[in-house]
């Protein structure tokens, strides 16, 4: 615990609060999940701005709070890592803010989209998660990832474009409380901050490929 607190002290802070945070909303205080739900039309009427950060923190059930935080835990570690290695201590702090960024950025379409809607709410740390795992595509585009209903690992080439339009097709065409434009173009943000960050990120992405 202590190698982890002194490597990633970051994931591991997202990680701990976001659990904590969760846990409370599901089993022990269910107005803090009404409460820190994104709503865009609270936020298009001038009130709630907070909650692009807070919906961040909650998830809605068991299931959406395993999947990501598995999720987080298998790429936002080493993901870290790899930002310290790169720009030494201020990693952290550039891992940190890719994360927040990804979560605001995430979530603009939907506040767009569902400006009117005032039943519409969402939650859940999807967006600035799939900037991670975007993020570790970029560095390690030969790496296999696995879901819980495919048996066999996926190149992380392959499975990214894969990823994108199945959030394309999803967000037109299901009608099943997953935001998936969140997904989406948290994915993008994950991209785009590091290609920025990071200048010769793309370059080695397809010299991996072509090796």
């Amino acid at each position: 615990m202590q190698e982890i607190l002194q490597t990633t002290p970051v994931a591991a802070i997202i990680f701990a609060f976001t659990v904590l945070t969760s846990a409370y909303g599901l089993f022990f205080n269910h107005d803090v999940n009404s409460q820190f739900s994104l709503h865009p039309y609270s936020i298009n009427r001038g009130s709630r701005y907070y909650t692009v950060f807070t919906s961040g923190l909650i998830h809605a059930d068991l299931g959406h709070l395993l999947f990501n935080m598995l999720t987080f835990y298998f790429f936002a570690f080493p993901l870290e890592q790899i930002f310290v290695m790169a720009k030494g201590p201020a990693g952290h702090w550039w891992f940190a803010g890719m994360y927040v960024l990804a979560l605001v950025l995430s979530d603009i379409s939907t506040i767009i989209k569902q400006k009117n809607n005032i039943h519409y709410y969402s939650l859940g740390a999807s967006g600035a998660i799939s900037a991670v795992l975007f993020s570790m595509i970029l560095f390690m585009p030969q790496m296999k990832i696995s879901m819980m209903f495919i048996p066999i690992g996926i190149p992380a080439y392959i499975f990214g474009p894969l990823y994108l339009a199945y959030c394309v097709y999803a967000s037109r065409n299901h009608r099943d409380n997953v935001n998936h434009d969140a997904h989406f173009y948290g994915a993008v943000a994950g991209l785009l901050f590091t290609i920025i960050l990071f200048p010769g990120i793309f370059s080695e992405f397809v010299g991996q490929l072509i090796r």
